[in-house]
C-alpha cells in the first residue's frame, strides 16, 4: 500500500534523525517526536493502534477528548489561532460546515483517499475516516407474531404502530439531530413537521439521549416498553457480540427506509510531516480494521476486512439519507425549534 511506503520512509528517517542528533527532528521533514490528536469522547481504538504507528515512525501520538462533536468543533474554532492540537478526528457532517466555514483545517490529500468510497468526500481539507447509518431499530421477538415490523417512517405514525416508538431530543442527540434530519429528507421542510405532529398524535416518546432511549425505554437494551428506537445500523451486531451467551439470531433488526448516513473526518489543525503521516495512519488497514469492534461504525475505506458479525448481522441501507452539510449548518438551528414546539410544547 502506499501509506506503507510512506510510513516505511517516515520511520527510517527517525532512525537517521536519532543517530545523528539524539532523536531531534530532521532538517528533512521537520517532524517532532509527538503529535497531539483531539477527538471526542466516543473515540475508542486498541492500545495497539497508535503503538503501532509509534513503531512505523518514530512519532507518539498525545490523545486529547473534549466533549461531543459540537464541543470538539468549538473548541477547535476558539483556538484557531493558537491550535492546541495538530490533528483532529470527530467532526461529522451535521456540523461539518461550520468547521469549514471557520477555516480552522489545513488542506491535505492523503494518498489513501483511493480506496475511501468517493460518495464519503467532501471537501480538500478533511479526510473521512468512517461512517455510521442512525436507524430505526426494533425487537425481532416482539413483532414475530400477528404485528410484522415496521418497514417505512409512515408506518411510525401509523395507529397500528401507537405508543410504541422511542426517539432521542434532536437537540441533545446526535441520532436524534440524524433521524430528525432523514424525516426532513423524506418529507421536505414543507412536510417534515406535520409528519412529527403525526407521531406525537401516535404517542411517540422523545428523551434527552441514545443511552436513555436505548438501555431505559427500549424492551431490549433496558426492559422498557417501547419495542422501536433509534439507534444504529450496527446495533444488532453489537447485541450479537456482548451477549453473556451467543445468539443464534440478533434479538434487534434495523428498518432501512428513514437512516440517515453519518460521516466522520479527521483534519490537520497544525501543519508537519508529523500531522500528515497520522492522517495517513487513519486510513491505514491498522487503523480502519479496529473502528468496528470499539466505536462500531464502518471503515471509510472500503475493502477493509469486516468482523464476520457485522457482515452477517447488519443491513445496510441502499440509500441513505443525505442533506447538504451547508444546508444543516444554515438551517439547523430553525428545525431544532420546530421540533421542539411540536414534540416538546
Amino acid at each position: 500500500m502506499r501509506t506503507k511506503r510512506v510510513l516505511a520512509i517516515a520511520l527510517a528517517l527517525t532512525l537517521l534523525s536519532a543517530a545523528c542528533s539524539d532523536g531531534e527532528a530532521t532538517e528533512s521533514t521537520g517532524a517532532p517526536a509527538e503529535v497531539t490528536l483531539v477527538t471526542h469522547d466516543s473515540f475508542l481504538v486498541s492500545d495497539s493502534v497508535f503503538e503501532a504507528f509509534t513503531a512505523e515512525t518514530g512519532i507518539t501520538v498525545e490523545h486529547v477528548t473534549v466533549g461531543d462533536a459540537g464541543t470538539l468543533v468549538n473548541q477547535a474554532i476558539l483556538t484557531k489561532d493558537s491550535p492546541t492540537a495538530d490533528v483532529l478526528f470527530g467532526v461529522d457532517n451535521t456540523f461539518l460546515s461550520r468547521a469549514l466555514e471557520a477555516d480552522i483545517f489545513v488542506p491535505y490529500a492523503s494518498a489513501a483517499l483511493a480506496g475511501v468510497d468517493p460518495d464519503l468526500v467532501a471537501d480538500d481539507r478533511v479526510t473521512p475516516v468512517d461512517f455510521g447509518d442512525v436507524c430505526i431499530n426494533y425487537d425481532v421477538a416482539y413483532f414475530s407474531g400477528e404485528l410484522g415490523p415496521p418497514t417505512s417512517l409512515d408506518d411510525l405514525a401509523d395507529p397500528t404502530y401507537a405508543d410504541l416508538t422511542v426517539v432521542q431530543n434532536p437537540a441533545t442527540s446526535s441520532p436524534g439531530l440524524a433521524f430528525l434530519l432523514a424525516t426532513i429528507d423524506t418529507y421536505g421542510e414543507e412536510g417534515f413537521e406535520a409528519y412529527w405532529q403525526s407521531l406525537v398524535d401516535n404517542g411517540v416518546r422523545a428523551v434527552s439521549g441514545w443511552e436513555e432511549a436505548y438501555y431505559g425505554e427500549f424492551t431490549i437494551g433496558g426492559g422498557g416498553d417501547r419495542p422501536i428506537v433509534v439507534s444504529y445500523a450496527s446495533s444488532p451486531p453489537a447485541e450479537v457480540i456482548f451477549a453473556e451467551e451467543t445468539p443464534d439470531e440478533a434479538p434487534t433488526a434495523v428498518m432501512t427506509e428513514g437512516c440517515f448516513r453519518q460521516v466522520e473526518y479527521a483534519g490537520i489543525l497544525q501543519d508537519s510531516e508529523s500531522a500528515r503521516l497520522l492522517v495517513d495512519f487513519l486510513l491505514s488497514e491498522t487503523f480502519q480494521s479496529d473502528i468496528p469492534l470499539n466505536m462500531f461504525v464502518f471503515p471509510a475505506v472500503t475493502d477493509t476486512p469486516l468482523p464476520p458479525e457485522f457482515v452477517e448481522y447488519t443491513e445496510l441501507p441502499s440509500d441513505p439519507a443525505s442533506i447538504d452539510p451547508a444546508d444543516i449548518e444554515a438551517r439547523r438551528d430553525t428545525w431544532l425549534d420546530a421540533w421542539t414546539a411540536i414534540v416538546l410544547p
